[in-house]
């Protein structure tokens, strides 16, 4: 009998200045409850080396992005090994509820994790490679960033060139007003998220 894991929680909480966006979670995220949380993935390592995070945290302290301004769902709510299982449906209806989502949180910033799912969303046949960090259109009024998928499977981009992708949404952050501004602490300092423009 097949295990049916829950759905993973947004981390959201108002204002969102950048909301990341996932395909679907994976079985360990799912199981443990937390975002990312694949043993390869390196995305909180990459927010925080990047200059996004204060302070190095884990999938298991996801719950505080929205202290730094940030916020986090899925495409589609059900977990899987990999994408390879995940029906046109599945995407077409998961794209209804996050451009719900996006119209009532209002961020600033949509930043797409993955080129397979910029392509899965845009709409329209994408340029090979498909281009990389601030697009010109918009998401439901929110400017649109695309972020290399930090998986560890992902042999496309060096770790020096998703570095380079998520310092770059950083800097768009920082342009749009928008963003927040993190000052690196001394650990066991809590740090104080200021918001830029306001």
């Amino acid at each position: 009998m097949a295990v049916i894991l829950p759905p993973l929680k947004d981390r959201v909480r108002l204002p969102v200045h950048v909301l990341f966006v996932g395909i679907n979670p994976g079985i360990r995220s799912a199981t443990i409850g937390h975002h990312f949380a694949g043993y390869s993935n390196r995305f909180w390592k990459l927010l925080y080396e990047s200059g996004l995070l204060p302070e190095p945290i884990g999938a298991e302290d996801d719950e505080r992005l929205p202290d730094w301004g940030y916020g986090i769902t899925n495409l589609v709510s059900r977990p899987t090994p990999g994408i390879d299982t995940l029906t046109r449906e599945e995407y077409s209806a998961g794209l209804l509820v996050l451009r719900r989502k996006v119209r009532r949180w209002n961020p600033d910033l949509v930043a797409l994790v993955g080129a397979t799912l910029y392509r899965a969303i845009a709409g329209r046949r994408l340029p090979t490679p498909t281009p990389m960090g601030l697009q010109e259109e918009r998401f439901e009024g929110a400017r649109l960033f695309v972020l290399p998928n930090p998986s560890g499977r992902n042999a496309n981009f060096s770790y020096e060139e998703m570095l380079a992708a998520f310092r770059g949404l950083g800097a768009a952050a920082h342009a749009s007003g928008g963003g927040v501004a993190i000052e690196r602490r001394p650990v066991g300092t809590s740090p104080r998220p200021r918001t830029l423009g306001h």
